[in-house]
């Protein structure tokens, strides 16, 4: 049986995630999709478009759907839904699970690739996050669950943009590319969003390609030359930034923060894995995604590797192209990392 593709859609109270899911669950697609959602969700999505009122803790929906209410461990869901389908019961070719506004998505991603069970059965796509753009500064501003929410996401969708004027949207933007800059960052309106940028996203997957949006890089590189990429200290007067009008934007000095290490000399393997393996241990919890696309020593291939919190992988991706330069290129997110251990412990796992 081919692996069953899972979403997490994620996002805080009342960003939209229950509207952004009741436009997928009811458009005329022709996919069989079956929605997981945790019971304390701020607003159930059986209301509107399901078939029936029902104490059943699975409802098949008049399209073809499923929505289903976790009563156990998402595990045990996932297994049951399994089970289900392997029995000719239900009929479903995806899974989406709702996570609640205040739940963190990396215990959930985890759950993909501990369990050999799960593994063996499904295949974790991306984990797509929903920011609510007039919410957003205070809700990134005091919870720190909003803000490893978009430090997760391999896809960000910005709601509610019309209520706000468009230098919000774009101070919005810019302090999400700071937090994450793999993630395309896209606004929708009353959930509308095509459904090639919600599925088949291929977030987890170790592939070639390392998605860093091109200006973030160049902006860190001007940081970088001019030696001033401060962070907001303590005298900094921080939500309002009287001193942003100059054209520079500063971003907020949040604890979900990102950073890239970049080098063109080729990595000695067992350095690296060495030092990647303390750097998991001591800072795993706070380390949200990773990623990279290495240049390693003793092979004309590439080798690709990501990972989130502890759980780190790495695969040998295709030959390094003969035009091609051979880069090491890193992307970390993660709540208060120390940037220079992390740069300078790699750079010491250079050959």
């Amino acid at each position: 049986m081919a692996l069953i593709p899972a979403t997490i859609l994620t996002g805080f109270l009342g960003s939209g995630k229950t509207t952004l899911l009741k436009r997928v669950l009811s458009e005329a697609h022709g996919q069989k999709i079956a929605v997981i959602e945790n019971e304390f969700g701020e607003e159930n999505i059986d209301s509107d478009i399901l078939v029936t009122e029902s104490k059943e803790q699975i409802i098949q929906m008049s399209n073809g759907c499923i929505c289903c209410t976790i009563r156990e461990d998402l595990r045990d869901t996932l297994q049951l839904l399994a089970a289900k389908k392997r029995k000719g019961l239900l009929d479903f070719d995806r899974v989406v699970i709702e996570t609640t506004g205040l739940a963190d998505p990396g215990p959930v991603a985890q759950t993909f690739f501990m369990d050999d069970e799960i593994a063996e059965t499904y295949l974790l796509d991306s984990i797509i996050t929903l920011v609510d753009a007039k919410h957003a500064a205070s809700q990134l501003n005091d919870r720190q669950e909003a803000r490893r929410q978009v430090g997760f996401a391999d896809q960000i969708f910005i709601s509610k943009t019309d209520l706000v004027a468009q230098d919000e949207t774009d101070a919005l933007i810019h302090r999400l590319k700071h937090m994450n800059p793999r993630a395309p960052q896209r606004p929708v309106h009353f959930g509308e969003v095509a459904l090639k940028e919600v599925f088949d996203l291929r977030g987890f997957n170790l592939n070639a390609k390392l998605d860093i949006d091109p200006d973030f890089l160049k902006e860190e590189d001007d940081h970088d030359h001019a030696h001033h990429d401060h962070e907001h200290g303590e005298a900094c007067d921080h939500p309002s930034h009287a001193h942003e009008s100059h054209g520079h934007h500063h971003h907020h000095d949040d604890d979900v923060k990102s950073f890239v290490f970049r080098s063109d000399r080729a990595f000695d393997a067992a350095k690296l894995e060495d030092f990647l393996g303390a750097i998991v241990n001591i800072y795993g919890p706070k380390m949200l995604r990773y990623k990279g696309v290495l240049n390693m020593q003793g092979t004309e291939r590439k080798v690709i590797f990501q990972g989130v919190h502890q759980l780190m992988g790495s695969d040998l991706g295709p030959p390094w192209g003969p035009d091609e330069k051979k880069t090491n290129k890193m992307v970390f997110i993660g709540i208060d990392l120390p940037k220079d251990i992390f740069l300078q412990g790699l750079e010491q796992c250079l050959i």
